[in-house]
C-alpha cells in the first residue's frame, strides 16, 4: 500500500511540475495555408492546424507580404466560442455574447473588453507567393488506435468499401 501510494504522489508531482513549469522548447513548424492570390483583400479563410488550433486568417492589404495578412485564433477567449472575420465592419465577432475585435484581435466590446482578454497572434510568412503560419507541432489529440484497429461504418471492417489491409 505504500508503494501504491508513493508511486500515486510520484506521479502527480511529475504531471503538476510539467503542467507549472512546461518545457521552453516546445517544437514549431511552418504550415502552407493558400496561395496568395487565393484570399482577396478583406476576405478571411478558416484554419485548422493539425494539433486543432483553430485559426482564421484574413487579408487586410492589397500587397503580398506577411503584413498584409493576419492570422489569429478564432476561438474567443471569453468563453471558447467560434469568432468569424466581418470585413463589412471590419472586425472580428463572436456570436455568443456580442464579443467583438478590431483587426489585430484587441477587444472592443463586449465580455472580452470587460476583461481585457485578447485573441492569441499566430506568426506568418509569405514565400514565393505561398502563405505559410507558424503552429506548434505538438498533437494535442493522439489517437489510441492504429490503423489496423479502424472498422468499417457497419462495424466489422469487411463491409463492401472496405480495404483488405484494415484502413478505412
Amino acid at each position: 500500500m505504500t508503494a501504491g501510494l508513493c508511486g500515486a504522489y510520484g506521479t502527480f508531482a511529475c504531471m503538476l511540475g510539467e503542467f507549472v513549469y512546461p518545457a521552453a522548447n516546445k517544437s514549431k513548424g511552418w504550415l502552407f495555408v493558400c496561395t496568395v492570390d487565393h484570399l482577396a483583400e478583406g476576405e478571411a479563410l478558416d484554419f485548422t492546424s493539425p494539433t486543432g488550433a483553430k485559426v482564421v486568417v484574413a487579408r487586410q492589404g492589397a500587397g503580398t507580404t506577411e503584413e498584409n495578412f493576419l492570422a489569429l485564433s478564432s476561438v474567443c477567449p471569453h468563453l471558447g466560442c467560434r469568432v468569424h472575420w466581418e470585413s463589412q465592419n471590419d472586425r472580428f465577432f463572436c456570436p455568443c455574447h456580442n464579443g467583438a475585435f478590431d483587426r489585430d484581435g484587441k477587444p472592443v466590446s463586449g465580455p472580452p473588453q470587460a476583461a481585457n482578454q485578447s485573441l492569441v497572434r499566430f506568426p506568418l510568412k509569405v514565400e514565393n507567393g505561398l502563405l505559410f503560419l507558424e503552429v506548434p507541432m505538438e498533437s494535442l489529440v493522439v489517437s489510441p488506435l492504429k490503423p489496423s484497429e479502424l472498422r468499417h461504418p457497419d462495424g466489422d471492417g469487411n463491409g463492401p468499401n472496405s480495404d483488405p489491409s484494415g484502413v478505412a
